[in-house]
């Protein structure tokens, strides 16, 4: 194996002294999605359609600003970084026109990254298609080569976009999502993967649709790729690999009947038409369709509304269209103006009569059934070999970062060719309930991959209820999903490539008060279950460098950003006395940043730090419910304790906030050589150094500050090796008295969490 700076070894990633790297992670950035010049967030409607002449430099931000960025979440602890780019950033003026001064700002970020030692892996990122859709990724032309006109969505209901929404601030929670199962995104998404199948007749510049939209896409992924093996100091250095595409989703292929909702679709909320009405609607007809809400129950029909296009259509007006504006020739069995799906026999538009209802439920060729898996394992393979092949061409040895549709189960491939060696199963996790209803439910929540499995008679059995039920649920899920990746593709790392949770809960409460509780709450909960799932690593959803507390991440009305620049930093760390400097001009507040090396160590068995008398704290993200005193945005809980380099195997870890309790246990093959320990992030709010105790079964210790990270650091013999490091426990913010230790009724209503099982 090559000195690479990662490699994969079975289902672990390691560096190239055999130790086992755990991917700490975050996702840059969320603001990607939208252009920078003009900036147009998707509460802005001036220049939204003039997507030709946009520019996505300085995204994820400008390059003056990358080393305030990166060496701010060096600190916080994270090794790794998800890249988020996008299709249109790429190729926004026309096929095959590619922005070499968007990859040209790209690798310089790439290069300021390089600096701060992250590993990076670039994700071509899409939600419901594109910015015109209602989410993010592909360039506007993709939409006008399919035949649709983007301007006309908002009235037929083809797509639901904050942009074009009459008052973007009273956009609808969530409501983006929906898109999935409307016309444009269904259309988009199957001619993507299937319109080989399933449009025959859309043909472009003698391809069909399907490879014309393939093409272009991995090509363009290409070209970037390509651009950044040819900067030569990026690879293995920096980038270790590429993931697939963000999200991916079948459309129509699979759907049992086009005149009902299908029992598969969770997501109901707003207008919610069959696939037979939004084909109605998208040509201009006027329908009465289902009108769905999200309650503490879950989805529940609200009423119905008459979706009325008066006659408008989100099909291009051949009269008014000329595809010669991007150079393209389309073949004459395509024909604008009309419904493609009306072209391919689904409906007649001179009676508005259905006549293939069934059109997408078996293959038009082979007459098998289709459905989730086969499209998993058909259409999405496909895809993904031609992207992992593109890649490969430029640069063999990345890893490729596999993310089929996420909570269903993936391909089938363990023991073929495409279970090889430098591949990653790439997942997604979100709470659900906590990410519609934007409230962190500490009484209740459903085991939803349960349910999916079918695995329960009624969804009533999947509820739990208590908050310690409701973390071990979410830890439960994803050691499933983990699982599944190993039963279903072999044996290789798994990453959580997002998990995250919204901030403007409880109608942005937390923004008046400077009272985070919830948001930690909710943070811990999903790390909790991230750290007992066994999974090689995440990468949170997600850092925004725009983000405010009225607009949030710019984009749909999310909320995501661990970062907004209203809300007050976590120090690092504290002065002798256990106080904690809230101003960085203090002396303690710059001494906490120093690159001097403070040991505490070495020890030997069982060797403890005695831990001193903890002073109370100013009030933190738990607030004193003052809107004067902004809260740390819960980095209490999202700040944490994570192994770096392990020597060995490790066996479990996770972080007790609670107790503020770290516990690492693994197997090392060998002792420690003098120069390659075994390293934790530790860090200093949580870990200030003269009050902190460890706990190891053997061998010598120290904490010192590396890289503007605090590392414990360890030197230890083979075999079985546990540590317990404890911190300052807080209550409310404050750091926890001798005295008040004992108050735990106290404790336990306030954090209402359970204790980390991990198992010494």
């Amino acid at each position: 194996m090559p000195s690479f700076r990662l490699h994969i070894d079975g289902s672990t990633f390691r560096d190239p002294h055999d130790r086992e790297v755990t991917l700490h992670g975050i996702n840059v950035a969320g603001d990607t999605k939208y252009p920078a010049h003009p900036d147009i967030p998707s509460h802005t409607r001036e220049h939204f359609f003039d997507a030709d002449h946009v520019s996505f430099v300085d995204r994820p931000f400008p390059l003056a600003d990358a080393h305030s960025h990166f060496s701010r979440l060096k600190r916080w602890g994270y090794n790794t970084i998800r890249y988020v780019y996008t299709w249109e950033a790429l190729e926004h003026a026309g096929p095959g026109k590619y922005d070499e001064e968007f990859i040209e700002h790209t690798i310089e970020i790439l290069r300021v990254a390089k600096e701060y030692g992250f590993y990076i892996f670039m994700d071509p990122h899409q939600d419901v298609w594109s910015r015109f859709t209602g989410g993010s990724g592909a360039p506007l032309w993709t939409l006008y080569a399919c035949g649709f006109d983007p301007t006309k969505f908002h009235h037929t209901q083809a797509a639901v976009v904050q942009n074009t929404w009459p008052n973007p601030a009273e956009f609808p929670k969530m409501v983006w999502a929906t898109n999935y199962q409307r016309l444009a995104c269904q259309t988009m998404m199957t001619l993507f993967f299937a319109g080989k199948d399933f449009a025959p007749k859309c043909v472009i510049d003698g391809k069909n649709i399907q490879d014309w939209l393939q093409e272009h896409f991995i090509g363009a992924c290409k070209h970037l790729a390509r651009r950044i093996h040819e900067a030569g100091d990026l690879e293995h250095e920096v980038v270790i690999g590429h993931e697939s595409v963000n999200e991916p989703n079948r459309g129509y292929v699979g759907h049992p009947e086009l005149t009902t909702i299908p029992e598969f679709q969770k997501l109901r909320k707003l207008t919610t038409p069959t696939a037979w009405q939004a084909i109605l609607t998208g040509s201009g007809r006027a329908v009465e369709v289902e009108t769905w809400d999200f309650g503490s129950l879950g989805p529940y029909k609200s009423g119905t509304q008459l979706v009325d296009p008066k006659g408008e259509s989100a099909w291009l007006d051949p009269s008014t269209w000329d595809d010669s504006r991007y150079g393209w020739k389309r073949a004459e069995s395509w024909k604008l103006g009309e419904c493609l799906w009306a072209q391919h026999g689904i409906w007649d538009p001179s009676t508005d009569e259905l006549k293939a209802p069934h059109y997408f439920t078996k293959h038009p060729k082979t007459g098998e059934t289709l459905d989730q898996e086969y499209w998993t394992n058909n259409y999405f393979m496909d895809y993904y070999r031609a992207h992992r092949n593109a890649i490969r061409e430029v640069w063999l040895e990345s890893m490729m970062f596999m993310q089929s549709a996420p909570f269903e189960i993936p391909p089938t491939i363990k023991g073929t060719k495409d279970d090889e060696d430098n591949m990653v199963f790439a997942s997604h996790f979100y709470d659900g309930i906590t990410l519609i209803m934007k409230k962190w439910n500490r009484l209740w929540n459903v085991d939803v991959l349960g349910v999916l499995r079918g695995r329960y008679l009624s969804p009533a059995f999947a509820i739990r209820i208590g908050e310690t039920a409701i973390r071990n649920c979410f830890k439960d899920q994803l050691t499933e999903i983990r699982r599944e990746g190993t039963e279903y593709m072999g044996v290789h790392p798994t990453v959580y490539t997002e998990i995250g949770i919204p901030y403007d809960m409880d109608e942005k409460k937390a923004y008046e008060t400077g009272d985070y509780s919830s948001q930690i709450s909710a943070v811990d909960a999903n790390f909790y279950a991230v750290e007992g799932s066994g999974v090689q690593g995440l990468t949170w959803w997600v850092y925004t460098a725009s983000n405010s507390h009225y607009w949030g991440d710019n984009w749909n009305g999310e909320d995501l950003s661990i970062y907004c620049e209203e809300d007050r930093p976590l120090p690092p760390a504290g002065d002798a006395s256990g106080k904690l400097s809230l101003d960085p001009s203090s002396p303690s507040y710059s001494e906490s940043q120093s690159e001097r090396s403070a040991s505490v160590g070495p020890s030997n068995l069982q060797k403890t730090l005695s831990v001193s008398e903890m002073a109370a704290q100013p009030s933190t993200s738990m607030g004193d419910g003052g809107a004067a005193a902004p809260g740390f945005r819960a980095a209490e809980a999202y700040v944490r304790p994570t192994p770096v380099y392990t020597h060995g195997s490790v066996n479990s870890y996770g972080f007790d906030l609670k107790n503020c309790t770290f516990s690492l246990s693994f197997t090392s093959p060998t002792p420690t050589s003098p120069e390659h320990a075994t390293a934790v992030f530790l860090p200093a709010f949580h870990f200030p150094q003269q009050q902190t105790s460890v706990e190891v079964s053997g061998g010598k210790w120290q904490i010192e500050t590396v890289e503007e990270q605090q590392v414990f650091k360890w030197w230890h013999r083979e075999g079985e090796q546990r540590c317990t490091i404890r911190g300052v426990k807080r209550k409310g913010g404050a750091a926890v008295g001798r005295e008040e230790e004992e108050e735990e009724g106290y404790l336990e209503a306030y954090w209402a969490m359970g204790r980390n099982c991990t198992v010494m």
